[in-house]
């Protein structure tokens, strides 16, 4: 119980700080709504990758045995580890003007730091681990008999994938998703290294939330309000979904 009141009275003092007709005031306010509507629309783009990249690279992972695979695994895994700033680090030096790679993007006038697609990238560095890693064990708790039926009427690889891998594992994967989404929703670290926080830009809802502490705290309650409502909204779907696949 007492674990129950150290993390949810943080919350609730939240709530308390503020009233109804301040909320409702700072909600209108121009750069709440530029922060909201970057961060939805960022994470679900950042979503929609994951999904289309880590379901496939979790289903090799799970099936298919090479060498080197442990350490690859281990690569997958390293972000969900790391700090977020680290993670920022690493990506700016490597897309940067003067990075490993971005040296030669700028020569063709691709510039990623500082813009709404360094975003999405750092976005997906912290988050693709999160759903590979829990789709990879989807897979791998599957019951093999039904892809071994498929195949042994001559369904190739990539049909049973469609037909029997995918439909049995859907919920899971959609509740993997989910939690992506809310992980790329919160994140800050690699997204100020990387993306800086330029306002309708790259000011994400937590820059937003770090930019407003300074001189508007009431901006700031009620920013820090509206991603407990969405994280909150994530988690019981997240359940509630799970439970459906329980039952089912």
């Amino acid at each position: 119980m007492g674990i129950v009141l150290y993390l949810t009275l943080p919350l609730l003092a939240l709530f308390l700080r503020t009233n109804a007709d301040l909320l409702v005031e700072s909600f209108f306010q121009p750069k709440v709504q530029k922060a909201l509507f970057l961060s939805l629309t960022t994470t679900i783009i950042t979503t929609i990758i994951i999904l289309i990249i880590g379901t496939p690279a979790a289903y090799i992972q799970s099936r298919v045995e090479y060498p080197g695979k442990k350490l690859v695994e281990t690569c997958i895994d390293l972000p969900i580890v790391l700090p977020p700033a680290v993670a920022g680090f690493a990506l700016l030096l490597m897309y940067g003007r003067v990075g490993l790679l971005g040296q030669y993007l700028v020569v063709y006038g691709i510039k990623i730091p500082f813009t709404t697609t360094a975003v999405i990238m750092a976005q997906l560095f912290v988050a693709a681990p999160l759903y590979i890693r829990h789709a990879k064990s989807l897979f791998g708790q599957m019951d093999l008999s039904y892809e071994e039926a498929a195949k042994s009427l001559g369904a190739g690889n990539f049909r049973v994938f469609r037909t029997i891998t995918l439909p049995l594992t859907k919920i899971g994967l959609l509740s993997g998703a989910i939690l992506a989404y809310a992980r790329a929703l919160g994140e800050f670290g690699a997204t100020i290294m990387f993306a800086g926080n330029l306002p309708g830009v790259t000011q994400t809802m937590p820059l937003a939330i770090y930019t407003a502490m300074q001189s508007d705290l009431n901006t700031a309650v009620t920013i820090s309000i509206l991603l407990v409502i969405i994280s909150l909204v994530i988690m019981l779907f997240v359940r509630l979904i799970s439970g459906d696949e329980k039952n089912a």
